[in-house]
């Protein structure tokens, strides 16, 4: 997605992208000549918000897209136009208003996942004058591509093994460095929900622990759920359920997303990243409803479902996180269904405590079109992970089903106490219907506005 962002400069020549409103279309048209008015006319063009037109002009073709009186229908809007142009290079005629947002929403809608693909498709290309910070954007791009690429991978290319070096590859880029735990040795090390969920795969369960940065900076810690694949356990999906499990990994891939912004941008912070990878699979040794598991933390947590899973990972992990008191602590998880029911695809919820971290996010994830949607951690219903022969349930006990994203996020709660500020998000991680700046399939979700958050907080700037 970088590459299709280009300066004027490097380009020869490239087809303007002309805003429009139905009172300037007129206006415009005169410019453009009597074939552009012409072509307007038959295809009942009338430069309505988002619509678009490609149309021959008095010194070659041009684009016409729909705008509002006070700027773009949408940030991202102009990612809707990316798809019904052909291959080529273009730039925002002048006038053209917010560029660098639009720039992002055409950027964001060139990508494709084409690695099991011979055709790769078409090569479209935006021409920025130096009003757009190519740098920053391509350091967002970055972060996106790197997420939906993961998402994007089936499992039988992305299995534990391959998820954990692909924090050993990121790191490794940017100078960071840290290690991985395997199998048995998840056991010696103190992390016995990771290696119960993981071991009945045949590719062993682990978690990466990586750092980078400066130790005397604030410590930002991110951790990521890596279910590689979600069978459901010995709780079984059913086979409609099952489908999309290879996006269960969304939270690692999204919090590698954000680490490369971070670590790509040389944010003054020292960054540690925790991800849990493992296979919930089905096998005789596999987990059971009714196993109470001992956490790294030290609480006894009994099993109501093996098909909530992530969240037991995610205890251990944060556990560990918790451990050194980090300034910020957060975490993303493709963790319930609930959340989609209670919100849809598009806006995950989060979870905190800290009054001004979340004013912080919802503020900035609204400016960068990235929607987020700030959820309670309502105490009482502590009370639905109950359980009379441990510590607690991972899951409601009540019987009824309600608050599923609440309870979970209420669950990961208790593995949280040193940190100073915590937020949880529930991310579904996949845009099923393609929208501008959203091409289907694997997504980045709050990345965008979390990257604003700490560029605003650590280095003053967005």
């Amino acid at each position: 997605m970088r590459e299709s962002l280009v300066r004027k400069s490097d380009v020869s020549s490239s087809t303007p992208i002309h805003a429009v409103t139905e009172a300037s279309l007129p206006q415009v048209l005169d410019g453009l000549g009597s074939a552009a008015l012409n072509w307007c006319k038959v295809n009942d063009f009338a430069g309505k918000p988002a619509t678009s037109l490609l149309v021959p002009g008095a010194d070659g073709a041009a684009v016409l897209f729909g705008v509002e009186d006070g700027g773009l229908s949408h940030p991202l809007a102009l990612g809707g136009l990316v798809a019904g142009l052909p291959e080529g290079d273009y730039h925002l005629a002048e006038g053209f208003p917010d560029p660098e947002q639009a720039a992002l929403g055409f950027a964001l809608s060139t990508y494709s996942f084409t690695r099991y693909l011979k055709n790769e498709g078409k090569t479209r290309r935006l021409a920025v004058d130096e009003t757009v910070d190519l740098d920053r954007l391509g350091t967002i791009l970055d972060g996106v591509q790197l997420a939906r690429d993961l998402i994007n991978t089936p499992a039988n290319d992305l299995g534990p093994g391959e998820l954990s070096q692909a924090v050993v590859a990121l790191f490794k880029q940017h100078g960071g460095t840290g290690r991985i735990v395997i199998g048995e040795d998840l056991l010696e090390e103190n992390f016995p929900m990771v290696h119960a969920v993981g071991k009945a795969s045949s590719r062993a369960p682990r978690l990466a622990d990586f750092t980078w940065g400066d130790e005397a900076a604030p410590k930002v810690t991110l951790v990521g759920k890596g279910v590689i694949f979600d069978t459901g356990g010995l709780n079984l999906k059913p086979g409609s359920s099952m489908a999309l499990m290879k996006k269960d990994m969304g939270g690692a891939a999204n919090v590698l997303g954000l680490a490369s912004m971070i670590m790509a941008s040389k944010l003054p912070v020292r960054l540690r990243v925790i991800v849990p990878c493992v296979e919930n699979a089905v096998a005789g040794n596999a987990f059971r409803p009714g196993d109470i598991l001992s956490s790294r933390k030290g609480l006894t947590v009994e099993i109501g479902n093996t098909d909530a899973e992530g969240r037991l990972i995610l205890a251990d992990a944060l556990a560990l996180a918790d451990e050194e008191s980090p300034e910020i602590l957060i975490d993303m998880a493709t963790l319930t269904g609930a959340a989609r029911v209670a919100l849809g695809p598009d806006l995950p919820p989060y979870y905190t405590d800290d009054e001004e971290l979340a004013e912080d996010i919802a503020v900035m994830a609204e400016a960068a079109a990235d929607p987020l949607w700030r959820m309670p951690l309502w105490q009482p219903y502590l009370k639905y992970l109950d359980s009379k022969v441990a510590d607690i349930n991972h899951i409601n006990t009540s019987g009824a089903g309600f608050a599923g994203s609440i309870t979970a996020a209420l669950f990961l709660s208790r593995f949280v106490e040193n940190t100073g500020s915590w937020v949880h998000f529930d991310i579904f991680g996949w845009t099923p219907m393609e929208k501008p700046g959203k091409p289907m399939g694997g997504e980045a979700q709050g990345i965008r506005g979390l990257f604003d958050v700490l560029s605003e907080r650590f280095a003053g700037a967005q």
